[in-house]
């Protein structure tokens, strides 16, 4: 009898601790078959398949870098949708107004928005003045820059070379044509073998050493799901357009910050600040070079954010980037990032910059307003953060 209480109560224990890793998650299954239903359907059109990652690619790259800065010890930049708006004006105005080379154009603004990071990071990082004040500063600074250059006035971009790195949708000869788009299931077939032998190989090098592990179905069926998942996807995207070259740029950047995260000593710094920073110190880490490559790091993702934005909406003006910074951090909150740093991971900020995206997209469907629009996602954000603190509390952190 007592070895069967110890099971059962182990198993709710088990239960328990699953809810809670996978409460994102599960809130996404949730508010993604809400919005199905009030909808009538039309959330699931291709159409708007396609564009719940187009619309929010800003957020997700935003929050990659903002997720860094966050692991620092839940400080935030506040001045991205700013830099946004500064680097977007300058590109626009460059190529609009002075015919300047796109190339050229791109490379200079993307060493803008290092400039705007080395910037703040310094500040941060060396002089130590609160990232709070120095990021509001920035907010202003550059929010002015930009309606500087702009002139008070609304530039758009109609360049096809630009507007193509950045828009266009790749057709692949022998796959795709007017008639029939077939390069999206390839290539998710392709990532569905890799998802899988990446399983296999994770689950054999954790045998060889030694290492606790999942149980199998644990590990085959969560890449089971995410496989049929992504399969479901990329049947939409054969319903419209394929893939974009948008997308492209938002899935590398997001695989490149998870690989930098997970699998660096680089990246295990910023958790190890968050963690505790004056330990971090005494084991020989610089951590004012910590903050300072957090900062930096985040203007250079804004200097891109700024040329993706302008590419998809194809002008921009001095409101530009306005509350784009509350998207990404939202993100990240939501997403599990803590608000008191060390804790965070890049699958968790796809994760709330989605549901962000699904309730904004499933909003608009159904006609209502901006206004409501920020209440919800205001209260969801409060949410998040209300439940992490209350959990570290629980756990003695």
């Amino acid at each position: 009898m007592a070895n069967k209480k110890e099971t059962q109560s182990g198993a709710q224990f088990n239960l328990g601790a699953f809810l809670t890793k996978n409460s994102m998650v599960i809130a996404l299954v949730v508010v993604f078959i809400l919005f199905y239903f009030l909808t009538d359907g039309r959330l699931l059109y291709a159409q708007n398949m396609s564009n719940l990652l187009l619309q929010n690619g800003y957020v997700l790259v935003m929050a990659c870098g903002m997720l860094l800065c966050i692991l620092t010890g839940g400080n935030i930049d506040l001045s991205v949708g700013s830099v946004i708006c500064m680097v977007g004006g300058i590109a626009a105005v460059l190529i609009t107004n002075y015919n300047f080379n796109v190339y050229l154009t791109i490379l200079l603004c993307l060493a803008i928005g290092i400039a705007a990071g080395v910037w703040q990071g310094y500040w941060i990082g060396y002089v130590r003045i609160p990232p709070f004040i120095t990021t509001l500063g920035g907010m202003f600074i550059f929010r002015g820059f930009g309606r500087l250059v702009l002139d008070s006035k609304t530039v758009a971009v109609q360049n096809e070379a630009f507007l193509n790195i950045f828009t266009a949708y790749i057709k692949i000869p022998g796959l795709d044509t007017d008639e029939r788009i077939l390069s999206p299931l390839v290539v998710g077939a392709i990532i569905v073998v890799l998802i899988f032998y990446s399983t296999i190989s994770s689950r054999a090098k954790k045998a060889k050493k030694g290492y606790r592990q999942n149980s199998a179905f644990s590990d085959f069926g969560r890449s089971a799901i995410i496989s049929v998942v992504l399969m479901i996807y990329c049947w939409m995207l054969c319903q419209y357009r394929g893939i974009s070259v948008m997308l492209v740029w938002v899935v590398a950047i997001c695989l490149i910050y998870h690989f930098i995260t997970s699998k660096t000593a680089f990246g295990r710094y910023f958790y190890a600040v968050g963690g505790n920073e004056k330990a971090t110190q005494l084991s020989g880490i610089n951590t004012n070079k910590v903050y300072f490559l957090a900062y930096t790091n985040m203007g250079f993702l804004a200097g891109l954010c700024g040329l993706l934005c302008l590419a998809r909406v194809g002008s921009v003006n001095g409101q530009t980037g306005n509350s784009f910074e509350m998207d990404a951090i939202g993100s990240c909150f939501i997403g599990g990032a803590s608000a008191y740093g060390g804790s965070g991971t890049i699958p968790g900020v796809i994760i709330g910059a989605l549901l962000l995206g699904v309730i904004n997209m499933g909003m608009s469907i159904m006609g209502i307003g901006d206004s409501w629009q920020y209440v919800v996602k205001g209260g969801v954000l409060l949410v998040a953060v209300i439940f992490d603190v209350v959990s570290n509390r629980k756990s003695g952190h």
